[in-house]
This record gives structure tokens, sequence and C-alpha cells, in this order.
């Protein structure tokens, strides 16, 4: 069985170019007693691969998770047609001893993907990230930024389930839109607006809760519109990930003194053993309409990294996936 890799070549210096990745093949060996073969359905990028390369070594696998299909299987707990969420990376067929696999979540008619999405680790992110740390109250003003991304998405509606109004900054206007169709109260094109101006007319009270994609100079204008002990996760900082030199201030530690806020960043592995309680949870939401979602499909295993910086440029509605 031969299995197709995209090595990560090069560490990126600005933006990712085709030239930081290598297409290889690998023979693969037969399997031992207690592995199981995987061929990949789906495979996700996400904005968190671009930091998390800079600790990576050149010449092995760019990171990643995919939905699989069990191929065949020498461990009883993994049978053949099996699907399973694994952390293989880029590649197309995989051996594994069943560390760092999930079975796959019930999904009845939805798609697989959604292992990705709304039913995998994307959806845990907002789930935990929004209701753990900001631990939003009935009437709150929530902001998330990304918001037409697929964990900032999420986010607006679980606000807003939870009785809160939500503001949401996205690029274009049809993600503007979209953000409307889902019931946020606000949705401003952060290219085409003055953030200081919205934020004054969505929120003349101030904001409560931020859930925070972006960073920089995003960030320090909507921490002075937080009110005193407000709350601020921070889930990403994607407008410096391909920045070539660090940002430099101006810096909030003030800010965020005298108004008593709350920030904390985090990684959703922090709640590994509870994603069960998230995505039963959004299965039922799904179920009464009050949670939609969108994927940005890209076809082809070839395609990997056109994807991934298709994603970092903001090319995508909701989550990015690649279907083989």
């Amino acid at each position: 069985m031969k299995a197709k890799t995209w090595i990560f070549a090069h560490h990126f210096d600005g933006f990712p170019k085709d030239s930081d990745f290598e297409l290889k093949e690998e023979e693969l060996p037969a399997l031992k007693d207690g592995e199981i073969l995987c061929e990949a359905v789906v495979l996700s990028v996400d904005p968190y691969m671009r930091p998390y390369s800079r600790r990576m070594e050149t010449g092995t696998v760019m990171v990643g998770t995919q939905v699989a299909r069990i191929i065949e299987s020498k461990n009883d707990k993994f049978p053949v047609d099996q699907h399973v969420v694994g952390w293989f990376g880029w590649r197309t067929h995989t051996i594994s001893n069943g560390d760092q696999v999930q079975i796959m979540p019930h999904t009845g008619t939805l798609p697989l993907s959604l292992g990705l999405g709304i039913l995998g680790g994307t959806g845990a992110t907002a789930y935990f990230g929004f209701l753990e740390i900001c631990k939003p109250k009935e009437g709150e003003t929530v902001v998330v930024n990304a918001a037409a991304g697929a964990v900032g998405s999420l986010v607006g509606q679980i606000a807003k389930i939870k009785g809160c109004r939500v503001i949401g900054y996205a690029g274009t206007d049809e993600k503007c839109k979209w953000l409307k169709e889902l019931g946020f109260d606000y949705a401003f094109n952060y290219k085409t607006t003055d953030l200081k101006k919205t934020l004054k007319d969505a929120a003349p009270n101030g904001v409560d809760c931020y859930f925070d994609n972006v960073g920089g100079a995003f960030s320090i204008t909507v921490l002075d519109h937080m009110n005193e002990f407000g709350r601020m996760s921070i889930c990403g900082a994607i407008s410096g990930y391909n920045d070539k030199t660090p940002a430099t201030g101006p810096y909030p530690f003030e800010t965020i003194l005298f108004k008593q806020l709350k920030v904390e960043g985090f990684l959703v592995t922090r709640w590994l053993e509870q994603f069960p309680k998230a995505f039963k949870e959004h299965m039922e939401w799904m179920k009464q309409d009050k949670l939609k979602y969108r994927e940005h499909i890209t076809k082809g295993f070839e395609n990997m990294p056109a994807a991934f910086v298709g994603l970092l440029k903001g090319e995508n509605v909701g989550k990015a996936v690649v279907k083989l």
C-alpha cells in the first residue's frame, strides 16, 4: 500500500508558498497486531497550523486532523469500515495503533466532515472556549471577530442561544449577510467600516464578552470598549500569523488592570474528556434549527496547500475541509 503525504519542506516566510511543501509517496509496511490501516476521507485545514508550524521540523508530515475509514484492522477495538477522527497529518493512508484516534460520532444523514467541524475540534473550540471562559449571561453583549469562520460562526450562534446580543465582524459583505441569516444582531465588514464607530453604535453600553480569533490592533480597539469585569477568550491571533516581524505595541495591560478584565487564552484539548458533552448539545441545537453550519470544500489531496493558503487569506465561509 502506498501513501501520499505532504511534507513540510521549508519554514514559512510570510504567507506559505507552494515551494514550502513537497508531495511524496511512501510504501507502508504490513500491519502488526494491534494496528489499523486508515484511508483518509476528508482532511481539515485550520488557522492554528500556521503558528504551530514554527515548532515543527522540516522534512516531517504537515500536521492536521482527518476523518478516515478503517480499511484493514488487527485491533478488535477498531473494526473495518469504522470511521475515525485521527491526528494523522496531511496523508492519504496511515497505520496507527489506536493512539490519538477517536471513533467518529454518529452523524446519521449528516456529512462525515462534521467530525472535523461542528462535531469535532472546531465545535468543541467554540463551545468550551466561549462558555467556559466567557461564561455569558442573558442580556450581555458579545463581540466575535472572524465571525464567518468555522469557530466564530458557531460562537455567535451559541451566544444567541444563551440570550446575548451578538456583534460579528467579517471580511466581506457576503459573509456579513450570512451572519445576519444566522441571527447575529449586528454584522460589520471590518474592511469597509470604522471599528470604533461600529462598536459605539452597536454596543453603546459596552462589551461584556469578547471572543477573539484575530488579535492585533483589532483587539486593542475592542478592549477600550469592554465593560468592567468583562471576559475575553483568546482563541487565535490570525492577524499576525504571517507577519515577517513581530508587531509592537500598544500594550493593553493598564486597560486590563483598571477595567478588571479576565483575559484567558486556551487550547481546546484542555476539555478533551468533555468533548462528547459539546457534541451532544450541538446535535440537539441542530435538530432544533438553532445551530447551523457551512463548509468550504476543496476537492483533491493535491490541493491541500492551496486550501490552507486560501484559509489564511480569508477565502472560506464556515469550516474549510479537503475531500478526497
